[in-house]
């Protein structure tokens, strides 16, 4: 590297140091944690702990919560950005700040149309407080709450097939393009945010904190990657349906398992839908749905070929 880069990389970043306020604060990482593989600075917002408790109703505004995660709705207000998502990740050593840290500059790494941004981190200043990531607009909450409340715009057929092939997508940049690896990955429609324009937002993601996880590996052959592609046929199942998949979705799963469950399908279709769709898109759906409920005990295929043959049935564009 030329010399006079490195002077100026040290400069910048003594000036970054120097520069924190007691609102917002640059995450602490070394100097080559700053670039990434083409030479992008990152700069990751630290958010006061105060801010966010306020934001979130003293964390009342739950959206979902698992082994791994709690998530809430966060009201920063117009000028801060609106309504976003804030996490709490959990089993960490609160003593020990190091793999949070870590958390954070690997979210602050990925970027796709489909996964929900990091907008800044919160720590607070007790060992008893929680460890929190703020994420990006979730403006029209989580595709579950669109399925399941009726006070809720109803998703037209279109949307559903949009949201099917982004998470999709999402799923195969974690796949194949996250470095270092993604080691935890969940997929359900409460965790699956709709912005301002509708577009699915994956926003489970993430480096292991402990507990149950899914590994995710390109050749999808373990237990646990069986279970995110088992995952997703449930997901789209309760996209056709718009019935709650509760229960790993057991009614859901035992109908798509029958060998002549193409001629039931119009008493399984969401009302809400109408003679709005598209047959062949559907019934494409719907195989891809049957394929992945069968790669629990069978895997026959892996993400990326999903993703291929769901553009290539439903022609939906990805940007």
């Amino acid at each position: 590297m030329d010399p006079l880069i490195r002077k100026l990389r040290r400069l910048l970043l003594r000036w970054l140091h120097r520069s924190r306020s007691d609102e917002y604060e640059l995450l602490k990482v070394d100097e080559c944690d700053l670039l990434n593989c083409s030479g992008s600075v990152f700069f990751v917002r630290r958010i006061s702990y105060k801010e966010v408790r306020k934001a979130t109703d003293s964390f009342q505004r739950i959206v979902y919560s698992n082994s791994e995660v709690s998530a809430y709705a966060a009201n920063f207000g117009e000028g801060c950005g609106g309504v976003c998502l804030v996490k709490e990740v959990k089993d960490f050593d609160r003593g020990n700040d190091e793999s949070f840290h870590k958390q954070v500059q690997l979210l602050g790494r990925l970027h796709h149309r489909h996964l929900l941004s990091l907008k800044g981190f919160s720590l607070g200043h007790d060992r008893k407080s929680k460890r929190l990531l703020v994420f990006d607009n979730i403006e029209n909450g989580s595709l579950k709450e669109h399925l399941n409340d009726p006070l809720k715009t109803p998703l037209n057929w279109r949307t559903r097939l949009q949201i099917a092939n982004g998470v999709v997508a999402a799923l195969e940049y974690l796949f194949l393009f996250s470095e270092p690896p993604i080691s935890h990955v969940s997929i359900s429609s409460s965790n699956i945010m709709l912005d301002e324009n509708f577009t699915p937002k994956l926003s489970d993601f993430g480096l292991l904190t402990g507990g149950s996880s899914v590994m995710v590996t390109e050749d999808c052959t373990g237990q646990e990657n069986r279970k995110i592609i088992f995952q997703l046929g449930v997901l789209i199942l309760e996209l056709v349906t718009g019935q709650s998949s509760e229960m790993e979705g057991s009614d859901l799963i035992e109908w798509i398992q029958e060998s002549r469950f193409f001629s039931s399908i119009d008493k399984m279709l969401d009302p809400d839908l109408g003679n709005n769709y598209d047959g062949t898109e559907l019934k494409s759906l719907l195989a891809v749905a049957k394929l992945c409920i069968k790669s629990w005990d069978k895997p026959s295929y892996t993400i990326p070929q999903l993703f291929r043959y769901l553009q290539k049935e439903t022609d939906i564009p990805q940007h």
